[in-house]
């Protein structure tokens, strides 16, 4: 899949799943609950040292059923482990201007963090194909609005405070898509093997997303 067609993906689908786990065993389960519910955006983070083997089971595993990413990645060095074991897609929580000049390098999609319209301007100026802002939690989705207005080019994905009961909110807004982690990916749903509670999370998302855009 070519990093156009991973961008295109990741905004049709409108949500990105952030599976922040300590336990990486069931990845394959997660990520499968969470297509099958509609959410094609998977990011794995590298808070976990086994993110990179999880990337390539479930890439082997879904095929392109889904789109794998990887989270958390700090630096250029991870972008490259994360991007050698299949990521489809990188997700940085700051601004690092070699990170996306890495990751342009190969070809792969990366979502740059920002927060103010400084650092926005800057990731997407360097090469950043989407923006995540981060955190959302305070800023809500005016702020998405607000930053939409001179910046109107720019693809935003608010993270960090995004909940099923907001999701469409950020979308109105002008969010290319938004981004969930313990909200949709809830680890107590993970450890009790949940898989058909996390589809029914992922569809509640996904279809608060469809029905904002209608």
């Amino acid at each position: 899949m070519a990093g156009t067609d991973v961008v295109r993906g990741i905004e049709e689908s409108g949500v990105v799943a952030v599976v922040r786990l300590e336990d990486l065993s069931d990845a394959v389960h997660v990520a499968r609950a969470l297509a099958t519910g509609g959410v094609r955006g998977i990011e794995f983070t590298f808070t976990n040292p086994k993110a990179a083997a999880a990337i390539t089971a479930a890439r082997e595993a879904l095929g392109d059923a889904a789109i794998i990413g990887a989270g958390s990645v700090l630096d250029p060095e991870t972008a490259r482990i994360a991007i050698l074991a299949g990521a489809q897609f990188v997700v940085t929580p700051v601004t690092r201007v070699e990170t996306i000049q890495l990751c342009t390098r190969y070809g792969v999609p990366i979502m740059s963090g920002a927060f103010t319209p400084t650092e926005i301007l800057a990731a997407w100026e360097a090469g950043s194909a989407m923006v995540k802002v981060f955190p959302a939690t305070a800023l809500g989705p005016g702020y998405l609005k607000d930053v939409r207005g001179p910046l109107p080019q720019v693809k935003l994905i608010p993270t960090g405070g995004v909940s099923v009961d907001n999701a469409g909110d950020f979308i109105r807004a002008g969010a290319a898509a938004v981004a969930l982690g313990s909200a949709l990916v809830d680890p107590k749903l993970v450890a009790a093997g949940a898989w058909d509670e996390l589809t029914a999370r992922a569809r509640a998302v996904y279809d608060a997303v469809a029905a904002a855009r209608a």
